[in-house]
């Protein structure tokens, strides 16, 4: 049941990723448009596709972490013994909770602290907005790497390597 909210919720959080995707795309070429055609630059669109690039990098990462594409030394875990390796894992996503739980509690803080500036091009949107982005995705990855660790704790051994993930080629 757990399960199955975290595939829907992922599958939600990889549309929002699609949908910061198009829109930074959209921003900057009209950045560019309004640039060399209409030769008037706009001044916030550089400012404003940073601040996408950085949402659709976390959240892109909290897709990564659910599906475990996240750089790793498969190499030379995959050769331990299973029960050698279960322990490896174990060690390795409390390492990884842990910077989890910095990039949520730290966020936080920058959340209550910034949030009320605003940017500098664009006065409208408030920092707090665009910093809601380390919170939120913190506290979604600590959440996967707490779901991860009960996991390694109490359920048989998953698959691993590459047979458990897609490699991202368009032969398979």
């Amino acid at each position: 049941m757990i399960d199955r909210f975290f595939r829907r919720l992922i599958a939600l959080i990889e549309w929002w990723a699609a949908l910061l995707l198009v829109l930074m795309v959209v921003v900057v070429c009209l950045g560019v448009f309004f640039r060399y055609a209409l030769n008037s630059a706009l001044v916030w669109y550089d400012e404003f596709a940073s601040y996408l690039l950085v949402w659709l990098t976390f959240y892109g990462a909290v897709v990564a972490s659910y599906r475990r594409r996240h750089i790793g030394f498969e190499v030379v875990v995959d050769r331990f013994e299973p029960k050698t390796r279960r322990i490896v894992d174990f060690i390795s996503e409390c390492f990884v909770l842990s910077f989890q739980f910095v990039l949520f509690y730290y966020g936080w803080l920058l959340v209550t602290k910034m949030g009320d500036g605003s940017a500098t091009s664009l006065t409208w949107i408030r920092m707090g907005w665009v910093y809601s982005v380390l919170p939120i995705t913190g506290g979604l990855m600590l959440l996967i790497s707490l779901m991860r660790l009960v996991e390694f704790t109490f359920a048989k051994q998953r698959e691993r390597g590459s047979a458990a993930a897609w490699s991202g080629s368009a032969s398979e």
